[in-house]
Parts: C-alpha cells; sequence; structure tokens
C-alpha cells in the first residue's frame, strides 16, 4: 500500500471504522484493508481480473449474528462508508466486487441451521449455511431443499438468495424464490426487518419477500431464512439421449413438452460442448453422439416415466438409455464439472435465458455470429426452462495485447439481443451485478429502471449497501 494510499480521506475513514467496530463489539472479527484480504475484492466472475490488479483489498466484517450485522451497517452508515454484503464469493457477475474504500460484511460465520420442522416442511437457516451442507443436514428428516445451483457444494444460501439461483432442477422445482418463504434482513440504516411468512400461503401486504430474493444486497442484507423443504423423492434415475447433430438435439427437446412426465432436471449439450468436456476430462462422449439430453426424473412410477419418455425422444430420432446408478452420478458431475475454459483463447461465458420452446433458435443463430464476428460458440443449458450458459471464444493473436478483441463483446452483445428477440432475458440465474449493467438497460424500459431506482432510494437513500451494481 503506497504512502498515498494510506493517508487518503478514504482509507483514514475505513481505519477509523475497523477501530470504532472493534471497540463496540467485543470479539468480532475485523480485519484491516490490505494484501490479506484481496481475495474479497472480488467474486468468481472478477477473480482474475481483481488478482491481476495486485490491489490490497478491502476491510472486512466476519459477524456471527445478526446483532453484530446491525451494529457494522449502521456503524458504516455513521461514517458514510458503503458496504458490500458477501457471501461465498462464488457469484458470476461480479456483484461481490469490492473497492479499498468499501467495507466488505461477510456472512461465512452465519452458519447456524436453526430449526428443521418436517410437519410444515420448512427450515430456519442462517445465511452462511451451505446449499450442499444443509441437504446433509436434512436427510435423516427425510426431506431436501429443492435449489441446486451447479456450485451447490461451495456456494450459501445466503449468496443463492441475493442472486436467486437457479440450477439444474428448475425444470421441476423452480428457481430460488420458489422455495424462499422468510427472510429477516438488516436494512441501510441498521434496523432488522422480517419479510414474508411461514406458512406456504400468506397476502399480507406487498411481496417484500420476493422483492429481496434477487436483489443482490442493494437493499439489505439476509440473516435469516424460512426455506421450504420437500420429501426427498423414492426414487430418482438418469437418462441419456444422444442425437446426430445440434439441430436434432435442440429439436429433440418439444418431445419431453409433449410428454406426460416433467422431469426434475433437463440438460442439453451442443456438439462443441460434448468435445470439450472429453478433452477436458479424458471422455468419450461423443463416440455415443454429437448432441446430448440428459435428464434425471423422480418420484412414483419412476419406470413408467422412463418408459414413456424413451418412447418420446425415440420417435425424434434419439438414443435413449436408462443409465445404470453410477453412471448417472458420472454424467451429472461431468455436467457440473466436466468442462474446462479454455486458457490460450479469449473467452466470455454468458447466462442468458428464453421461452423453452426458442432454444432450437437460439443455437441456430450461432454459425452466423460465428461467421460474423470470427468467434467460436457452444453452450449448455438448463433446456427445462430455457437458461443458457453459452461460450464464446476467440484465438489470440500476438497484436492482441493485454485486453481481449471488441470482437469478442460484440458477438456476446449480439447473442443477447437475439435472446431479447425471442422474448428471453440478458441473465436467467447469475443476477447482473456489475457485468450486466449495460446489457439489462438492453432489456429494461427508461421506465421501469426508473422506478427500481425509486425503490433502491427508499430503502437506501444514501446509497451505502453495493452501490453501483444491479441496476
Amino acid at each position: 500500500m503506497t504512502t498515498e494510499q494510506i493517508n487518503s480521506p478514504a482509507l483514514t475513514t475505513i481505519q477509523s471504522y475497523v477501530r470504532e467496530l472493534t471497540r463496540r463489539v467485543e470479539g468480532i472479527e475485523v480485519l484491516a484493508p490490505g494484501p490479506a484480504t484481496s481475495r474479497y475484492s472480488h467474486d468468481a466472475a472478477t477473480a482474475k481480473t481483481g488478482a491481476a490488479t495486485g490491489n490490497p483489498g478491502p476491510a472486512v466484517v466476519l459477524p456471527t449474528s445478526a446483532a453484530e450485522v446491525q451494529t457494522a451497517v449502521r456503524l458504516a452508515a455513521e461514517l458514510g462508508v458503503t458496504v458490500v454484503p458477501r457471501g461465498a464469493g462464488t457469484g458470476l457477475s461480479g456483484g461481490a466486487s469490492a473497492q479499498q474504500d468499501q467495507v466488505v460484511i461477510s456472512t461465512e460465520k452465519l452458519t447456524a441451521i436453526i430449526e428443521v420442522s418436517p410437519l410444515d416442511e420448512v427450515a430456519v437457516v442462517e445465511p452462511g449455511v451451505i446449499n450442499a451442507e444443509l441437504n446433509k443436514h436434512l436427510e435423516p428428516f427425510g426431506l431436501f431443499y429443492a435449489p441446486d445451483p451447479a456450485s451447490f457444494d461451495i456456494s450459501s444460501i445466503g449468496g443463492n438468495i441475493a442472486t436467486n439461483a437457479g440450477g439444474l432442477r428448475c425444470a421441476k422445482y423452480g428457481v430460488t424464490r420458489e422455495s424462499i418463504l422468510s427472510l429477516d434482513v438488516v436494512l441501510a440504516d441498521g434496523s432488522l426487518i422480517t419479510v414474508g411468512h411461514r406458512s406456504i400461503k400468506g397476502v399480507t401486504g406487498l411481496d417484500l419477500t420476493s422483492l429481496f430474493v434477487g436483489s443482490e444486497g442493494i437493499l439489505g442484507i439476509v440473516t435469516r431464512a424460512t426455506v421450504r423443504l420437500r420429501p426427498i423423492p423414492v426414487a430418482r434415475k438418469t437418462i441419456s439421449a444422444f442425437f446426430n447433430s445440434t439441430a436434432e438435439g435442440t429439436a429433440g427437446l418439444s418431445a419431453i413438452t409433449l410428454s406426460p412426465v416433467r422431469p426434475a432436471a433437463i440438460e442439453f449439450f451442443d456438439t462443441p460442448s460434448l468435445a470439450n468436456i472429453d478433452s477436458h476430462s479424458g471422455t468419450r462422449l461423443r463416440d455415443r453422439g454429437d448432441a446430448l439430453i440428459l435428464i434425471e426424473i423422480d418420484g412414483y412410477g419412476i419406470g413408467d416415466q422412463a418408459a414413456d419418455l424413451a418412447v418420446a425422444l425415440s420417435a425424434v430420432g434419439g438414443r435413449v438409455t436408462v443409465e445404470s446408478d453410477d453412471d448417472g452420478v458420472r454424467l451429472w458431475e461431468l455436467r457440473r464439472s466436466g468442462r474446462g475454459l479454455p486458457l490460450d483463447k479469449w473467452y466470455i461465458g454468458e447466462d442468458i435465458a428464453v421461452p423453452k420452446s426458442q432454444l432450437p433458435r437460439v443455437y441456430a443463430a450461432f454459425p452466423a455470429l460465428e461467421a460474423r464476428f470470427g468467434v467460436d460458440i457452444s453452450a449448455v443449458s438448463h433446456a427445462g426452462d430455457g437458461n443458457l450458459h453459452p461460450l464464446i471464444t476467440k484465438d489470440k493473436t500476438p497484436d492482441d495485447g493485454p485486453n481481449p478483441p471488441a470482437s469478442l463483446l460484440e458477438a456476446a452483445t449480439e447473442l443477447v439481443r437475439v435472446a431479447l428477440s425471442l422474448g428471453g432475458t440478458v441473465t436467467g440465474e447469475h443476477g447482473v451485478g456489475t457485468i450486466k449493467r449495460e446489457w439489462a438497460a438492453l432489456e429494461l424500459s427508461e421506465r421501469s429502471r426508473e422506478l427500481q431506482q425509486t425503490i433502491k432510494e427508499a430503502v437506501d437513500p444514501r446509497q451505502l449497501l453495493n452501490p453501483g451494481k444491479a441496476i
């Protein structure tokens, strides 16, 4: 840290914040800004850029109770310090990125599972609980928490709430919002409110729970959540259907929708995505076909469900296999972590979504974009709800310099426009953060953006919580 940085008014205020908070709350863990906190300056999406800057990190508060969160926020308000709420840091939109003159309030130590009620089918948890750990805890009760983002084994419930995270099971069980009944939230003035209901039904007042879910930390900090649980299905089975081309595979997706079966998860892999997995993981999926629909079914009548899907998918050219339990586990692990990033190329990952009937048209648009911008595009998608994760790559050249060529971002922007033209959205589950604010402006009308700013100003008039994010 340079002398100029140390003596800057902003950092002097931060140093005062650290000293005063430590005085007010005995035993609270507060990390002063510096190299040791650099990992708190970025999330998973901005880690590479953040590490490259070599800048020291922000001040970090690690509260262990809602009361400590309140005190930390109140002091920030007194001193005019802006706050960046943070979960596990696995976000993919830059929503948890922080500067040296900000304070990060991390919920990573708020890890209590306060209650599990089998008869109400709810659990009450703190935001630092890891998604996968919650489900391990629930197994003896015969219950599970349905939302399962690909990062379920490292992402926290609070972070999932902040971004309204999706995942693979959305086809049947919905995104995080559908599993959140009530929240305790610390507002920008340090007050603590409860929104929502423990009961499944409840329409008293405006639906503030849905307002906070997906708000990316700009409206408040969640300190407790009442989440909806479901019975663990009596059976689960994995079905694969391989096709001769990406186009045939996307066309085959409609057969699932038109069948009487409602799978828990439906994932689609195009040809280059299968090639990527084979190259990165040493598999031979391409030997089985050039596109893959991977399906999980669950519940009663699993044999009848499998038979109906096999008939429907075989009729449109799919080579259908009801996978063994072990092979099913391996295929789902390949879906979650089997792909590799092309470190020798420029790349952008996206998170667009369209009505699921429009998935074939999005994939069909790739060749023209590739030719126009000199890029390669592949995509794995949550086909059950129309959410694609395209990977756009471009070869590096000696003349490129340190920044990616403009054509890479132009291709990504044009793909976003394709999604919007088909009735879609710029982000299905990762959030806007800092990375997608310009793209969000393509989707939201000026009046809609004004309304969102008005809500932000009503809840946080001094713009203290996660400024510059989400809207």
